[in-house]
């Protein structure tokens, strides 16, 4: 079975209290809860970490190269500014989609640049909490075409 990985990075532990007319009033819990379940659906286990730490993230994002098939990742504001993760992305085999909630290109001018961008296979943004499981669907599409399992 393939195994994926959704980092959530600083305040998305926060979700459904957080700013909900940005992030929307769904919990933290239940939009993981919906995520591991597509996850099992499409065939593949799923685990979740959230972190406010950057290099909390930065070190889950090594010890996922060896255990995972594929992350989603919500840097959250680290997305706009921490080179340090984009360096650990870039450093490991595993395919990294970037997603977000809000379309980011459509806030704050500071929010518009995405210096992860370039070291993820795609970005999916914009869609609230469907944009984890539109990332779901797209590692589950390029996973099912390798043959090993971590």
């Amino acid at each position: 079975m393939k195994k994926i990985l959704v980092i959530h990075g600083p305040n998305l532990n926060l979700l459904g209290e957080r700013e909900p007319g940005i992030y929307g009033t769904d919990t933290f819990d239940s939009i993981n809860s919906e995520i591991t379940e597509y996850a099992l659906n499409c065939g593949m286990y799923c685990e979740i970490f959230q972190s406010n730490h950057e290099g909390e993230i930065i070190d889950q994002l090594h010890v996922a190269r060896k255990n995972y098939n594929g992350i989603i990742l919500n840097a959250g504001a680290y997305t706009h500014y921490s080179y340090a993760i984009r360096d650990a992305i870039a450093a490991i085999k595993v395919p990294v989609i970037e997603v977000h909630l809000s379309n980011i290109h459509a806030r704050d001018e500071f929010r518009n640049r995405s210096v992860i961008a370039p070291v993820c296979v795609g970005q999916i943004i914009g869609f609230g909490k469907e944009s984890y499981i539109l990332a779901v669907e797209a590692l589950h599409k390029m996973l099912k075409e390798e043959n090993a399992d971590v």
